[in-house]
């Protein structure tokens, strides 16, 4: 029996780096506004496609996948600048696209799966550019990083 494109979804982008540095607070320490800004608005729409094949699931009476430890390793992050995470961010965020890419299956089998893949994929894309975009900006110190106190 195969999975259902949502439950795979779901596993995806759950367990993400992303999703531990919004469900941790972690933005709350010094750094780059605009990437923590940026960091907040990826993680608030891949939460919302979560919620939204949750949802589905539901409906359909369709077992929800249960919510994944966070690899041990991300809990070491905690005093990490946000700008010397954004690589991994990036990194993870390509493979969880790769994922989604994955996830398209034949045409008309199930549309409401195949429109929130797709959304899911749009937004992961969009997110995606932007934080590189950031990355080469923070890079070059055109970020409007803070200076430290000291």
């Amino acid at each position: 029996m195969a999975i259902d494109p949502l439950c795979r979804l779901v596993a995806s982008i759950q367990p993400s780096m992303l999703m531990y540095l919004g469900d941790s607070g972690i933005w709350s320490y010094p750094g780059a506004e605009s990437l923590k800004l940026a960091l907040a608005d990826a993680v608030d729409d891949l939460k919302n496609v979560v919620e939204r094949a949750t949802t589905i699931l539901d409906d359909r009476e369709t077992a929800v996948p249960q919510r994944a430890a966070y690899p041990l390793s991300f809990t070491a992050l905690h005093d990490i600048d946000l700008s010397s995470l954004l690589p991994r961010v990036i990194d993870g965020l390509k493979r969880q696209f790769a994922d989604l890419d994955g996830l398209t299956g034949p045409a008309g089998t199930d549309a409401a799966a195949a429109d929130l893949v797709t959304d899911a994929k749009q937004s992961t894309r969009q997110h995606l550019d932007a934080l590189e975009q950031l990355a080469v900006k923070l890079k070059a110190g055109l970020a409007g990083v803070p200076p430290t106190a000291g």
